[in-house]
């Protein structure tokens, strides 16, 4: 990618390219690398009004899709309403699930939609990796659901990866699993957010495997890894993506109330940057909120001024650092020069900043009927 068009995205643009959107804090499993610590539904969720009020504004901008996830959304009664609604609008959607919901029926619901991507999350190649992070049941819950996928014709669907170090030996494991499906494999960066604040330091890959990663998702190109691993290009080639930190620039997130925050990995009240139910909505957020107009500031290398391959890091990712208590302008935790490594040892214990207390109460799902009389899960209350 040219510098300038890099230049270009770094100064933001008028509207975002995507948005994520955390349609609910409820969920039904309580992995422990949750970004959004969820469990629990807010009680002053978003109605199914204004989330369709978003969808215009956001089709208005032009805003390219929206990355769905939560929580587990598919528990939202509107779920299926709301996905239909934006693809009716000319709005793409992309969403994330950990399939506990996801019925034969549903696939086939799935299958006859455009302008729709779905992603079923799956932390390991064996049942042990990912039940160990993502519950018990998960792992074949998440195949019940790609089997679904699959049976229904449901094109080229995701399965979507956070990279740990139980589960980073597994990548080829992996990659097969996904092309026994036709299917595309997706690797997402873990990051100390949320649930992983506090499982972080003994989930994330050690310096070896984050360099025995690199190569191998350059020996893979066709593997998905939605910008996640820029810190890693300081290694040699950039990976294919931006490589850079679009927080606020080209992307950013609404949870489920309607706030909006610079990265859906920074859900704290430092990246706030307003609502979408406040006077002139999201658009007025995105082109006015004092935070947006900052990151999209020219930055100083600052603690990284010096190494040389700030071009290709750009000093890694804000949500690890600000999660670590590392500072804005260092090197991040993960650092491949090791510069991270002395800064995250004096960081003293209880001064990195906290994610909250989060939502971690898992929503027990009852049996209830859907339209086509097969039985699927529905949420209590």
């Amino acid at each position: 990618m040219s510098r300038g068009l890099v230049g270009d995205l770094e100064r933001g643009l008028d509207a975002p390219i995507c948005i994520t959107w955390e349609l609910t804090y409820g969920c039904n499993l309580a992995c422990v690398h949750c970004l959004s610590s969820s469990g629990r539904r807010d009680p002053l969720e978003m109605t199914t009004g204004e989330a369709r009020a978003l969808i215009d504004e956001l089709r208005a901008l032009q805003v390219f899709y929206v990355n769905i996830g939560g929580g587990e959304p598919t528990i939202r009664a509107d779920f299926y309403d709301l996905v239909d609604y934006a693809i009716g609008r000319g709005l793409g959607v992309k969403f994330s699930t950990n399939g506990t919901t996801l019925t034969p029926g549903r696939a086939r619901r799935l299958a006859g939609s455009d302008y729709l991507d779905v992603q079923v999350s799956l932390d390991g190649a064996d049942e042990a990796t990912n039940d160990a992070v993502r519950a018990a049941g998960s792992w074949a819950a998440a195949r019940r659901a790609m089997d679904n996928l699959a049976a229904a014709g449901f094109g080229p669907f995701k399965i979507s990866v956070v990279v740990t170090r139980h589960n980073v030996g597994q990548l080829d494991a992996l990659a097969a699993l996904a092309a026994g499906y036709g299917a595309q494999l997706r690797l997402t960066r873990l990051r100390p957010s949320g649930r992983a604040a506090s499982t972080w330091a003994s989930l994330h890959p050690t310096a070896a495997q984050q360099v025995a990663l690199y190569h191998w998702l350059v020996a893979h190109p066709e593997v998905l890894t939605g910008d996640s691993f820029f810190h890693l290009s300081a290694l040699g080639a950039p990976l294919p993506g931006l490589n850079l930190c679009g927080a606020g620039r080209v992307v950013c997130l609404v949870d489920p109330v309607g706030d909006v925050y610079a990265c859906p990995f920074v859900l704290h009240d430092s990246f706030r940057a307003g609502t979408v139910r406040g006077d002139g909505g999201f658009t007025a957020v995105w082109r006015s909120s004092p935070l947006f107009v900052s990151l999209r500031e020219p930055s100083s290398a600052g603690a990284c001024a010096s190494c040389g391959s700030y071009d290709a890091c750009h000093g890694g990712c804000m949500a690890a650092k600000f999660f670590t208590g590392l500072p804005l302008d260092g090197p991040d935790p993960e650092c491949v020069a090791g510069h991270g490594t002395p800064l995250l040892a004096a960081v003293a214990p209880g001064a990195a900043p906290s994610p909250g207390l989060g939502h971690s109460v898992a929503v027990r799902l009852r049996p209830a009927r859907s339209t086509a009389g097969s039985t699927v899960g529905s949420p209590v209350g």
